[in-house]
């Protein structure tokens, strides 16, 4: 292939990964939160969870709360998609695990606290992952043709 060409799938890649991750990301959790079980309580009334012997209240994935705990996460998640397309694109899967384990080592403190951010951040996270991941599959199959 030549090296242009190669240049543009690999730019179109995480162009389209970075960005494209995001708009799939907020609709996923647009629709958890819509989904039946969105802010249903676990253990209490009003959507409150028993956390560690006292009741914490959880607004679901894309109440005001988690989003206010997990600040930043959009910049994280480009970056996320970034670096995990750009470690499939150049054959290095394993990559993707320490870009996972990263992002969890430093969520850890505000997911332990805060039921619904947990929530956003699991279902977000594996949004984000899966649609990095087809795109970068999809460019490494495309470089290899």
């Amino acid at each position: 292939m030549h090296p242009a060409l190669v240049a543009l799938v690999v730019v179109l890649a995480l162009a389209v990964s970075t960005a494209g991750g995001w708009a799939v990301t907020r609709l996923v959790l647009h629709l958890a939160s819509r989904s039946s079980d969105a802010g249903e309580p676990l253990s209490g009334p009003d959507g409150a969870v028993l956390l560690r012997g006292k009741l914490v209240e959880s607004d679901g994935p894309d109440g005001a709360r988690a989003q206010a705990v997990l600040r930043g996460g959009t910049w994280v998640g480009l970056l996320e998609r970034l670096a995990t397309t750009g470690a499939l694109i150049v054959g290095e899967p394993t990559a993707v695990a320490v870009v996972v384990a990263v992002k969890g080592l430093g969520r850890y403190p505000e997911l332990r606290e805060n039921p619904g951010a947990s929530e956003r951040f699991v279902i977000g996270t594996f949004a984000s992952l899966l649609w990095a991941a087809s795109i970068g599959l999809l460019a490494r199959w495309l470089l290899a043709r």
